[in-house]
């Protein structure tokens, strides 16, 4: 397992607050690849589980690509190296959200939609990304207080 020791969040900070805004950050490449999926899913007129998988895979790589960036900046590290710094982390988190994204997606109808242009298919996602956020902010906690989790 890769030390997180050197990037783990500050100790003097508030924990809710760094565990918050790890969760935000999150959040944001989740969202990115979320999106995507979700319209390249209900354009394509794909299935509902092959959208889902489709946005959860873009989810995972928009994520890690948001997590990975600032860690070789900031740290001067490869691709890899920065990789296997917050590999653990963002799976989890980004497994979290997309978990409760998903469903929430799924209960409100966005990702039966037949449009992009249909409200269901953005009122899903207006119920979706806060659902994310409020089921992986406690798992982040977790994951920081544990150094497991990088804050970028």
């Amino acid at each position: 397992m890769a030390d997180h020791s050197h990037h783990a969040h500050s100790h003097g900070a508030n924990p809710i607050i760094t565990s918050a805004q790890a969760t935000w950050h999150c959040l944001t490449g989740c969202v990115i690849g979320e999106t995507l999926g979700l319209i390249i899913g209900v354009t394509l007129g794909l299935g509902v589980w092959t959208t889902m998988g489709l946005a959860t895979g873009l989810s995972y790589i928009s994520g890690f690509t948001l997590g990975v960036l600032p860690v070789m900046r900031r740290e001067k590290r490869s691709f890899w190296q920065a990789l296997q710094i917050i590999w653990i982390g963002e799976a989890v988190s980004i497994g979290v959200m997309e978990i409760a994204m998903n469903a929430a997606d799924y209960y409100m109808g966005g990702v039966n939609a037949g449009s992009v242009f249909e409200p269901v298919f953005w009122y899903g996602l207006a119920v979706a990304i806060p659902a994310g956020f409020v089921a992986a902010w406690p798992v982040n906690w977790w994951l920081l207080q544990r150094n497991l989790k990088a804050c970028h």
